[in-house]
């Protein structure tokens, strides 16, 4: 079973992706900000990660993508504004899945990274 960390400020979709990993047979983690993501990746543990790229109030998971990338932890950027975040992705070596998405799709899409 592997741990898979969410970071969605939407608690709906958090929830939905949670569930999908769940049925999947590993474990969700799911947090809202990137101190929260920082403390779950220091925990170790962490096979991958599903992250919203647009959190809210101006803040973006770069952070966390950052210490991911550092640990060499596999992860997917989530994102219902392609348009407006396009430039800034384009800095982030990561596939990016297009909200809305049915949840199995991305979880399936992560752990293919992961495998």
């Amino acid at each position: 079973m592997k741990r898979i960390l969410v970071l969605e400020d939407e608690p709906l979709i958090a929830m939905d992706l949670k569930l999908a990993i769940e049925d999947s047979g590993h474990e969700g983690v799911t947090v809202v900000t990137n101190a929260e993501a920082q403390n779950v990746i220091d925990e170790d543990g962490i096979a991958g990660a599903i992250l919203d790229v647009s959190l809210g109030g101006g803040e973006t998971c770069r952070q966390t993508a950052d210490r991911l990338w550092e640990r060499g932890i596999p992860f997917i950027l989530h994102t219902g504004d392609l348009n407006r975040v396009g430039e800034y992705l384009r800095e982030i070596d990561a596939p990016v899945i297009a909200k809305p998405r049915p949840a199995d799709d991305v979880v399936a899409a992560l752990l293919q990274l992961v495998a």
